[in-house]
């Protein structure tokens, strides 16, 4: 049991979520996957959770397997060409984890997305969450933009607004 990290999650708080993600922020995360939406047929989804509950953090659930839970909550899973991912954060860790359905991940390197997480965790250290964040989806269109490249009009299955859970 990791008592600082227990200490972390209690005192991060909706306020805190709200301070480093503020709408004006949210609605350029929106914007941004829009945009990325128009370069490839892959499925983004953004989900920011400032804490886990208690439960989950005294039973010492990771941020991976809580993206999983999230992945599975938001029905990430559910597209046409199995081609969902879900970039979530976890504020209290200042953790990021991208999740990606099996059509994705046959094709992009774990590693890849680790490059990525890494680039966004180091600009939350920084505090500089909009920015941190619209490089992470940028980064991740890029990568299905290579696979998935948009060659037909298909339907946008999941929502481009981010998940505050």
């Amino acid at each position: 049991m990791d008592i600082k990290r227990i200490v972390r999650h209690l005192f991060t708080t909706h306020g805190k979520v709200n301070t480093a993600f503020p709408r004006d922020t949210l609605i350029a995360i929106e914007k941004a996957i829009k945009a990325c939406d128009a370069e490839h047929v892959g499925e983004v989804c953004f989900a920011i959770e400032g804490a886990l509950h208690s439960a989950a953090l005294f039973n010492g659930q990771s941020a991976r397997d809580r993206a999983v839970e999230v992945f599975s909550q938001l029905r990430v899973w559910d597209t046409e060409y199995n081609n969902g991912v879900l970039i979530y954060v976890l504020l209290a860790d200042r953790g990021v984890e991208i999740v990606a359905d099996r059509g994705v991940h046959a094709k992009v390197d774990p590693q890849e997305w680790m490059t990525i997480c890494h680039a966004m965790g180091e600009a939350f250290r920084q505090e500089a969450y909009r920015d941190g964040a619209i490089s992470g989806i940028q980064a991740t269109a890029q990568l299905l933009k290579r696979h998935f490249p948009a060659h037909r009009n298909t339907a946008n299955e999941l929502p481009d607004t981010p998940a505050i859970l």
